[in-house]
């Protein structure tokens, strides 16, 4: 994928936009709801948001050191993703037929209990990450490497980092709303 840089800030920056609107959304519906769950195998509406809270953990503080100690104006018109970075960055968008992939034990909330903490955690890091991409705008995204939450030999590029976090956040986004959808049928 080639791209202008600006513009792929731009649109991470909208789609964060987007999942912070969502979660204000969330934080009306009452606790019953938010902590339903279709069986003992699935995650509620709060577990998923829970989810992405704990890889923010990991990535939003990575991002920042990143982008902190990366040679600054030294951003380039375009970007050009890597094949590792773009293949994760593609899995992570949800699709029509969901594929479902084997999460991590640290990063499965199944069975925590969870409040509607978990929702203003999820809107203090998004807008962190609105932050970090404004940050981002300084040094060049191909060149800026991040290490992954999954493996301390793999590295990916600042621009894939963000394409794959911030697409995971859609597709856990819309695994909430599924739930929701869910429980109101059930209703």
């Amino acid at each position: 994928m080639n791209i202008e840089s600006n513009r792929l800030i731009e649109d991470l920056i909208q789609d964060t936009k987007e999942y912070l609107n969502r979660v204000e959304q969330f934080k009306k519906l009452p606790a019953k709801i938010l902590n339903w769950k279709a069986d003992d195998k699935s995650w509620s509406i709060l577990e998923c948001i829970e989810h992405l809270n704990r890889y923010g953990n990991f990535y939003i503080p990575e991002i920042s050191k990143r982008i902190e100690n990366a040679p600054k104006n030294q951003s380039s018109s375009t970007f050009k993703s890597g094949v590792l970075g773009g293949y994760f960055a593609k899995t992570m968008l949800p699709r029509e037929k969901l594929n479902k992939m084997k999460t991590f034990p640290s990063m499965n909330p199944l069975g925590s209990t969870l409040s509607a903490d978990v929702l203003e955690t999820f809107s203090v890091q998004q807008k962190q990450m609105l932050d970090l991409l404004n940050r981002a705008r300084q040094v060049n995204l191909q060149k800026t490497k991040t290490d992954i939450s999954i493996s301390k030999f793999i590295k990916l590029r600042l621009g894939d980092t963000f394409r794959v976090v911030i697409y995971h956040n859609l597709r856990h986004l819309a695994q909430a709303d599924r739930v929701l959808q869910e429980q109101q049928k059930m209703a």
